[in-house]
């Protein structure tokens, strides 16, 4: 069965990212049409990007830098969930993506933001980072208001309307993630 990544997009103490996180693998176990895992970006204690060679080369010598690189290397597709801080991606999701590029390649995601402004230029922020990663992001994005959707700004708690936000990008990432596997294998037949 195709494997899908939820990934954290924040390490900040108190965060709201993994009670979101938490909520879409919920929501993504219902629809049984994918094996949807949660991969907490806090969990792999990334460093500043410290890594002495570029991502391309694979030639990774920090402890976590291989494991994340292995965890995400299990995965067919992704969905990024990205609060906005400064108009942007988190430092902690920009950085975690900085480690790694061929494990990302011709895979498929699909992204779900919040922010005061439902997170829309950290949704365009990561998109150019997914592109240069070769990642093909779909177009629909789960987007939440840390005013409507959230209560005392701190409890996910969407509104039936943004909640209903999320099904379009799981519906068009799962054929995507499907249809990129004969990509990846065309790809290693011809190496």
């Amino acid at each position: 069965m195709t494997k899908i990544a939820i990934i954290t997009g924040s390490t900040r103490p108190g965060r709201n990212n993994a009670g979101v996180a938490q909520w879409v693998l919920e929501q993504a176990n219902l629809r049984g049409d994918a094996d949807y895992e949660l991969v907490d970006i806090a969990d792999f204690n990334l460093a500043l990007l410290d890594e002495a060679y570029p991502a391309a080369y694979q030639n990774y010598q920090n402890e976590a830098t291989k494991a994340w690189s292995a965890k995400i290397a299990e995965f067919d597709g992704y969905v990024f969930v990205t609060p906005e801080y400064n108009h942007s991606v988190a430092p902690a999701l920009a950085n975690a993506l900085s480690y790694l590029n061929a494990e990302f390649a011709n895979k498929a995601a699909g992204i779900v933001s919040y922010g005061s402004a439902y997170g829309v230029r950290a949704v365009e922020h990561l998109r150019g980072i997914l592109s240069e990663l070769q990642v093909a992001h779909v177009q629909k994005t789960g987007m939440f208001s840390l005013f409507t959707d959230f209560e005392n700004f701190s409890v996910f708690k969407p509104t039936e309307m943004q909640a209903a936000s999320l099904a379009p990008v799981l519906d068009q990432l799962v054929p995507w993630t499907v249809a990129l596997k004969s990509v990846r294998d065309a790809a290693l037949v011809s190496a």
